[in-house]
């Protein structure tokens, strides 16, 4: 138990511990869930001596103040993805925006592009051989912590126990704060869903359950679409996950014993993920639960891993998708949103499955219906999230295109199919004037 004795040294107050951080340096947030208020509360009570520090992180939950106006000159902000908290300072030119496959951000830490001074981690106590687990999220934050300079843990006894490949001894802690908080929680987003919105969703999530087949193992995220789709595959057998995240709905499915994991080809009997965005009953369900592994992004997201499960259904949403098939799924226009995420990552390695199935999912329209969200042309400025070559399957509430192999003429039919019908006679005049097809109408002609 000498480590023990070593743990109590490195105790220290928020104020003390942050006291490490130094102007110029960049720091690393734990994210989602994770994320270590007590720590990033102090850092910014500090603010007035400190400038040009660098904070980096993937989403988090609840509020950035290090990405207030009042901030500049002593924080400045870089997202690996776009969340709601720092989307005005992105945008508003005073925090950056690092555009990045998730797969991929591990690579940044351990290569040297973005060196981490400090990461501020959120962990549980240590074990009885002095292991602390990363908990609700290890995604990046593993590998952060492998390179960083200084790491400064939140103990959180309320932090939940998790599995896999998560875990850091306390001898690689520079200083500890013990801190009892709640943790961060992400609510479902379609509790107060308007009704006609939600059996939109309904029908998304219906189009996209015919397309599983038992035995299949599943990327799902959080959202109203995802949440659908886990409603209507009650009656699917033996369904697997291996996901970069995974919320509330993937429970029920679990203790009916339609999710297994028996069938799958890689880590059979497991729940395979890197971090989940949930409220406190998920929290519970995956302390300490040996069904479920989480390991770090560069390996979850990784495609040729994920390929490695046969029948993996990679399920992912956009922005707009245009009549060839380029998917955005990050920008409204110039307008920042979100990120890559794992988007690409898994479209990637579902293709390369064998009986894989990469899904895009959206709403047909926006805005109350008024736009269209199948448009001819992605808006000046968008981003490519996802190439018309990488597409397989586009689903909306109308239905399911399947564009993988198609010519441009029969994508701009299959796609104009499942768009809305107030919008469909405007697209077929688009893809006319674009010479995709020669005429208007539901037979339409190839182009010489």
């Amino acid at each position: 138990m000498n480590w023990l004795e070593r743990y109590r040294s490195k105790l220290k107050t928020p104020a003390e511990a942050v006291r490490l951080i130094r102007s110029g340096q960049r720091v690393y947030v734990h994210p989602g869930c994770a994320v270590p208020e007590v720590l990033v509360n102090a850092m910014c009570a500090r603010a007035q001596d400190l400038e040009n520090v660098e904070v980096i992180h993937l989403l988090t939950v609840g509020k950035s103040p290090y990405s207030a106006p009042n901030m500049e000159g002593h924080f400045r902000h870089n997202a690996l993805f776009i969340g709601r908290n720092v989307r005005e300072a992105v945008n508003d030119g005073r925090a950056d925006f690092t555009p990045i496959f998730l797969s991929e951000v591990p690579g940044l830490f351990y290569r040297g592009i973005l060196p981490i001074d400090v990461a501020l981690v959120h962990v549980t106590p240590p074990d009885e051989h002095g292991y602390c687990s990363f908990g609700v999220g290890v995604e990046c934050t593993k590998p952060a912590t492998e390179v960083a300079k200084v790491i400064i843990a939140q103990v959180n006894p309320r932090m939940p126990r998790t599995l896999g490949d998560c875990f850091i001894h306390v001898d690689k802690l520079t200083c500890c704060v013990e801190a009892e908080v709640p943790l961060k929680e992400l609510p479902q987003v379609d509790k107060d869903i308007d009704p006609e919105e939600a059996e939109t969703y309904r029908m998304i999530g219906k189009n996209i359950a015919d397309l599983i087949e038992d035995g299949s193992t599943l990327q799902l995220g959080i959202g109203s679409i995802p949440d659908a789709v886990l409603t209507f595959l009650s009656n699917k057998k033996d369904l697997g996950i291996h996901t970069e995240m995974f919320a509330d709905g993937v429970v029920k499915l679990v203790e009916t014993g339609v999710i297994t994991n028996e069938k799958k080809t890689l880590h059979p009997g497991k729940m395979i993920a890197s971090f989940v965005l949930a409220e406190k009953p998920m929290f519970d369900f995956i302390n300490n639960n040996p069904i479920i592994e989480f390991h770090p992004s560069h390996y979850v997201n990784d495609p040729y891993i994920i390929a490695k499960n046969d029948k993996m259904v990679a399920i992912n949403s956009a922005i707009e998708v245009d009549l060839t098939g380029q998917v955005c799924a990050d920008s409204i226009g110039h307008y920042f949103y979100s990120g890559f995420g794992g988007q690409l990552d898994f479209i990637r390695g579902a293709s390369r499955s064998k009986g894989g199935k990469p899904i895009i999912a959206l709403q047909s329209t926006a805005r109350n219906g008024q736009l269209t969200r199948i448009v001819p042309h992605l808006s000046e400025g968008a981003g490519v999230t996802t190439s018309r070559g990488d597409v397989h399957y586009v689903v909306t509430e109308y239905g399911v295109a399947d564009l993988y192999g198609k010519t441009v003429r029969e994508r701009a039919r299959a796609l104009i199919d499942i768009a809305h019908p107030s919008f469909r006679e405007e697209l077929e005049r688009h893809a006319v004037k674009d010479k995709f097809v020669a005429v208007c109408g539901q037979h339409l002609q190839t182009t010489a």
